[in-house]
């Protein structure tokens, strides 16, 4: 059997290709609950988890999405169910868009109500507990597209309980050489070089399990309602990790936002590098997406900002709530995050030069 070729590709004198998008798309609640009742109607599987992936028009495998990076699931429990356990290096977003329970993640049990936001850790064991009389309903977002294109997705079903053991594994064994220093600056640029013994042994950062409970974060939104015409930001809060630093996430994948829009609020057009999708649970509206419009109301999901396109969102004589799912942290940690808040001026790197002043343009309500 002859080992594979590696090809050379001349790209001498080639100019970049010109920048392609997925194009927007809504999903309407109509089509979301019949595929809700579709679930809840088939017979209970092995693993008990009731899902249905919600792929864009265009994705293709590996890696099946709603943006190029950003799966998103609907799951559905029936009363009395639960789902077997289950690992992966995937991280998650989870919102409960009908009904309650709880999730058992990382030894955590966090119980949750409708419009509840919850992360899993990447490798962080978990079960869904329907414990209730009504039927479960949640939207799930992972970055699992991402690591299936790279073909690093592990997936580990009811795997074992943690122990000694791993600890022991993940430790090491046989001495270390203290005669070497870890860091070498070689000039004053900042060039250093690295051990291998710091290069497998990284500051380790605690990702914990972390809960948003929908009242909690509803009584702070509702507050920026007062903002006026004139504010030219977002009224939202970022439900944000501490443990993602300076990538300012959810996850260290995504940010996860959930937003207020007081009726006939027209935000200002802009783009950024990251992709974002949101789900509308209260109020109706619309979007102009690269010029053209997409309406959308209470219970739609919408790929509503493909990497780069200019967008703008609208409401109608309602306030709008909605959450905002964005691999922003992403693009931060890449230093890839172009962001254009205003088209008269130039994109910006966010995370390597000065952000947006928003707060000196707050108008009277």
């Amino acid at each position: 059997m002859s080992e594979p070729a590696a090809r050379f590709v001349d790209q001498s004198g080639v100019k970049a290709p010109e920048l392609t998008r997925w194009t927007p798309v809504v999903i309407p609640k109509e089509q979301i609950e019949d595929q809700v009742k579709r679930l809840a109607g088939a017979p209970a599987p092995a693993n008990g988890r009731r899902s249905a992936l919600i792929a864009h028009p265009e994705s293709k495998e590996p890696g099946l999405g709603l943006a190029p990076g950003i799966r998103v699931t609907l799951d559905v429990l029936l009363p009395g169910e639960r789902t077997q356990p289950i690992r992966h290096n995937s991280t998650q977003a989870n919102f409960c868009i009908q009904g309650a329970g709880q999730t058992v993640v990382a030894g955590r049990t966090i119980r949750f109500t409708q419009y509840d936001v919850w992360i899993h850790p990447s490798l962080a064991t978990y079960t869904h507990v329907n414990d209730t009389k009504e039927i479960q309903v949640r939207l799930t977002y992972s970055n699992a597209p991402l690591l299936e294109k790279m073909m690093i997705h592990y997936v580990e079903e009811n795997p074992p309980a943690a122990g000694a053991a791993d600890e022991e594994a993940a430790a090491g064994h046989g001495p270390t050489s203290t005669q070497f220093p870890d860091l070498i600056r070689i000039d004053d640029e900042g060039s250093t070089l690295m051990s291998y013994a710091k290069l497998v042994n990284p500051e380790a950062i605690e990702q914990r399990p972390l809960h948003w409970p929908w009242a909690r974060v509803r009584a702070e939104l509702d507050k920026l309602a007062v903002l006026g015409k004139g504010y030219v930001g977002r009224r939202l809060y970022l439900l944000y990790n501490p443990a993602t630093g300076r990538t300012n996430g959810t996850t260290n994948n995504f940010f996860a936002a959930i937003t207020i829009r007081p009726p006939s609020i027209n935000d200002k057009p802009h783009r950024h590098a990251s992709a974002a999708i949101n789900y509308f649970f209260g109020g109706s509206g619309k979007s102009i997406v690269d010029g053209n419009t997409y309406y959308w109301k209470a219970g739609d999901l919408m790929l509503t900002a493909p990497g780069w396109a200019i967008h703008n969102h609208s409401s109608n004589n309602e306030p709008v709530y909605e959450l905002t799912i964005q691999d922003q942290p992403l693009n931060i940690a890449m230093d890839s995050l172009l962001w254009q808040e205003d088209l008269r001026h130039p994109p910006r790197l966010l995370g390597s030069q000065k952000g947006f002043e928003t707060r000196q343009a707050v108008g009277k309500p």
